[in-house]
């Protein structure tokens, strides 16, 4: 039983890492810089924005990882993708206009995955608390109830960025292969050659949040197993 247990525990750390590995792998692999490519990741975003006459969207340098901001209207990328001229650049580049496009044609998606993660940083905020002190008052309270109780609020918690993380998924998909992909391929900015190597980079974008998705359903999977 011990052996089972402990193949079980590896093969769901390999869940969960594992998507995170493989989209850093994925980054990696296609960064060597381009001296053929005409500009750098910033420089793409920018023409794209201006391509599609996305107005009073702008372009920053981040140290917080590549993602578009919807409340500011900024596309921000990391400075890896923001001053190099590779094809990981380039695709990501692609993959957060794609997010800006989305907000500009106003996309259900993206819009409810903002609903939800203003809801998730207020429920985040309460669940830091409440994780700290559940285990404190189930010894002071000594009460099968109050264990219950506690158990359903944590699931309750958890469930708020479990959604917001299946909401993002579809969301990120399609800014990668609704959008993304196809500028790249029918904008003509990109060889046949490379647009192999983009679907990866495109997918592996898709697949920021994948681990953070398993994650938060595993913690959710603890918590009902209190319940049974």
């Amino acid at each position: 039983m011990a052996i089972l247990g402990m193949i079980g525990f590896l093969a769901v750390l390999a869940a969960v890492y594992a998507p995170q590995f493989w989209v850093g792998h994925t980054m990696r692999r296609h960064s060597t810089e381009r001296p053929d490519f005409p500009g750098t990741g910033a420089e793409m975003a920018e023409h794209l924005v201006e391509r599609f006459d996305l107005g009073g969207v702008g372009v920053e340098m981040t140290d917080k990882g590549d993602h578009y901001d919807p409340e500011a209207r900024v596309v921000r990328l990391s400075e890896a993708n923001y001053r190099g001229a590779n094809l990981t650049a380039v695709a990501v580049a692609a993959h957060e206009v794609g997010h800006a496009l989305q907000h500009h044609r106003g996309e259900r998606g993206l819009a409810l995955r903002q609903r939800l993660v203003s809801v998730a940083m207020v429920t985040d905020r309460i669940a830091s608390i409440f994780f700290i002190a559940a285990p404190v008052l189930a010894v002071a309270l000594r009460a099968p109830g109050a264990l219950l109780g506690m158990a359903v609020i944590g699931i309750g918690l958890l469930g708020v960025r479990v959604l917001v993380h299946l909401v993002t998924l579809p969301v990120e998909y399609d800014a990668s292969f609704n959008k993304a992909l196809p500028i790249l391929r029918e904008g003509g900015y990109l060889g046949d050659d490379d647009l192999a190597a983009a679907r990866s980079v495109l997918k592996a974008a898709a697949f920021t949040y994948v681990a953070g998705a398993l994650m938060s359903l595993l913690n959710l999977a603890r918590w009902i197993r209190v319940l049974r």
